[in-house]
């Protein structure tokens, strides 16, 4: 494993795939050529060139030719996955659809379908179509079953304690992340560290393995270095590659202490909050308070909480004083233990340590 571990590789996608042994990494992101079939040169109503994507690496015989190619490099992504692992697939209207197919095809479980919003698009110079302002990522499972990771909790953090929903506005990568030599980009299609920061920290934990097969000049790579995670990218293109260890050896991971996501809520123990009156964790008669403490309820033997004249769960009360339709009582409702403000949530562990055997 350590061989497939915080490296790059210089060489072709399929060949270097099949090296890897089975169930290696927690997560794939793959950015792979859209077959664009550009037949012209793109000009300006100016007559000047766009500096468009014609790069050899995306051009293909045809449909049949591009479907046995994404077949092949989809299979070995979902052998090199670990059971609990998930993939982001990137594209356009071009090859999204083509890439969603496949998938299905070979049973990966589609999570969601992220639209990723161009704050700055390139125009559509000749007025011929919609102006393109955005690309499709899927992401998927290794299959039904797996027990992918999700940070729900650090992204609703992340977006203002909003849940994160799935068209995401960034603008495209430029500016002094934009790779150039002699003011000519490096790539053509350089994705902005914004985008794989969100898709990295959504569904990897630190310290777990990421792979590009179609790394680029290194986005994923120096991202994945950023926030703790192990990489491994395999990128064709001698230049590319070069550009990408360059950019790799100057990046410093964060430091350690920076680097852990809020637990999920969905990934502790399912608690009836009766039982921590049951042990004496809590017991009737104890005041709860809301976070300001402001609002007071007390706790009755039957694991009910009281407040003014409504009665019920820590949830259902918590409910009615937010005016919602339903609310999170856990974390909601604080109490004083020893003299310290604790949130009920917190006295999970305690059942848990009483309970076992």
């Amino acid at each position: 494993m350590l061989k497939f571990s915080s490296q790059l590789v210089n060489g072709d996608c399929l060949k270097e795939l099949k090296k890897i042994p089975d169930r290696t990494f927690d997560l794939v992101f793959a950015d792979p050529p859209y077959n664009l079939q550009i037949g012209e040169k793109l000009t300006r109503p100016d007559a000047s060139k766009v500096n468009g994507v014609n790069d050899k690496w995306d051009q293909f015989k045809g449909f049949e030719h591009y479907d046995k190619f994404c077949l092949a490099w989809l299979s070995e992504c979902k052998r090199i996955l670990k059971e609990n692992g998930s993939i982001w697939v990137i594209g356009s209207y071009h090859n999204i659809f083509r890439l969603g197919y496949h998938l299905q095809n070979l049973d990966y479980w589609l999570l969601n379908d992220v639209i990723w919003i161009k704050k700055n698009p390139m125009p559509n110079f000749r007025g011929t179509r919609f102006t393109n302002a955005h690309e499709t990522l899927i992401w998927a499972s290794k299959n039904k079953k797996s027990k992918y990771t999700f940070n729900y909790q650090s992204l609703k953090c992340f977006n203002d304690d909003l849940q994160m929903r799935s068209d995401w506005t960034m603008p495209i990568c430029n500016g002094k992340e934009r790779l150039r030599k002699n003011g000519k980009k490096i790539h053509s299609t350089q994705k902005p560290e914004a985008l794989l920061h969100r898709v990295i920290l959504a569904t990897t934990n630190k310290g777990d393995t990421v792979c590009d097969p179609f790394l680029g000049t290194g986005t994923t790579a120096i991202v994945a270095k950023k926030l703790g995670r192990k990489y491994f990218g395999i990128e064709k293109d001698k230049k590319y590659f070069k550009a990408a260890v360059n950019r790799l050896n100057k990046t410093k991971v964060l430091e350690e202490t920076y680097l852990d996501t809020i637990e999920n809520y969905k990934s502790k123990p399912r608690i009836p909050f009766g039982s921590l009156v049951e042990l004496g964790i809590l017991k009737p008669g104890t005041t709860l308070f809301d976070p300001k403490k402001k609002i007071n309820a007390k706790i009755m033997a039957d694991g009910s909480i009281k407040h003014k004249e409504t009665e019920g769960s820590i949830h259902k009360v918590a409910a009615t004083i937010m005016g919602a339709e339903s609310y999170n009582g856990w974390t909601y409702w604080h109490c004083d233990i020893n003299g310290s403000t604790v949130v009920i949530d917190s006295l999970r562990q305690k059942f848990i340590s009483k309970t076992k055997v």
